[in-house]
């Protein structure tokens, strides 16, 4: 289980500018989410992402600080680790995960992580080096989009993975220099034990700043709601949003 945060942006920032005074409270849920962190940013227009990654937590980690402020883009990813049970903390199974300028991360457990296996093209089976459901989950997604196209082919994803395999929350965030988009769908019946019931919801807060999207467990003080069984899209070129159910 996860934290996972995300923005675009008309101008080139950071998570701590963009999100301001609340940004440590989200960082502070790395005492809990603890076995990683990771930082991907796209710049708009851009062909390559840049990835920071470290199995360590976030609120302890001079390399976190570092990588937060020397982040400034238009457009970035942010994922807090809890590993999921067998699964090794290492950085090969630390989000984000990047092919070329698309990047990805995933919140929650899809069993097994092999049920991807038939499905991923041996183009893309061939770069896995981790042993996670969620590096699998983002060469199966990026399967789909060469097929389909960035938009179509994560949306056929989601529906092909909700309604074939079994999960706890599939949600997942994946970005380009194009379009950034966002799914919503897990059981609110399987999250934590401990966690509170809106555990897997993910919330979005679109002003003139830009668009930032993130978990719950911290102050996101009159942040919307994205419904569960949906995908969000957001046009880098105009930061316009689309909710499309799945």
């Amino acid at each position: 289980m996860c934290r996972l945060m995300g923005f675009v942006a008309h101008d080139k920032t950071t998570f701590d500018e963009i999100v301001g005074a609340d940004f440590k409270e989200f960082v502070s849920l790395s005492s809990v989410h603890c076995d990683g962190w990771g930082v991907a940013t796209i710049n708009h227009d851009e062909h390559d992402a840049h990835l920071d990654r470290a199995p360590e937590t976030a609120a302890t980690s001079p390399d976190f600080e570092k990588a937060i402020h020397a982040g400034k883009a238009d457009g970035a990813l942010l994922h807090l680790r809890w590993a999921t049970s067998g699964l090794a903390v290492n950085e090969n199974n630390t989000h984000p995960f990047v092919y070329e300028d698309f990047t990805f991360m995933h919140n929650g457990a899809i069993y097994p992580p092999a049920a991807f296996d038939s499905f991923i093209s041996p183009k893309f089976k061939a770069r896995l080096v981790g042993d996670t459901d969620s590096e699998r989950y983002f060469y199966f997604l990026m399967t789909m989009i060469e097929e389909f196209g960035f938009v179509e082919g994560v949306t056929k994803g989601a529906r092909q993975v909700a309604a074939t395999m079994d999960y706890s929350s599939i949600n997942a965030m994946l970005m380009n220099e194009k379009t950034m988009v966002v799914i919503c769908e897990h059981d609110p019946k399987r999250r934590p034990d401990w966690g509170p019931e809106d555990y897997y919801e993910l919330k979005y807060r679109a002003d003139k700043d830009g668009v930032l999207i993130a978990s719950t467990g911290w102050n996101q003080p009159g942040w919307q709601i994205l419904p569960n069984h949906h995908v969000m899209v957001v046009d880098r070129d105009t930061l316009t949003t689309a909710i499309i159910a799945l």
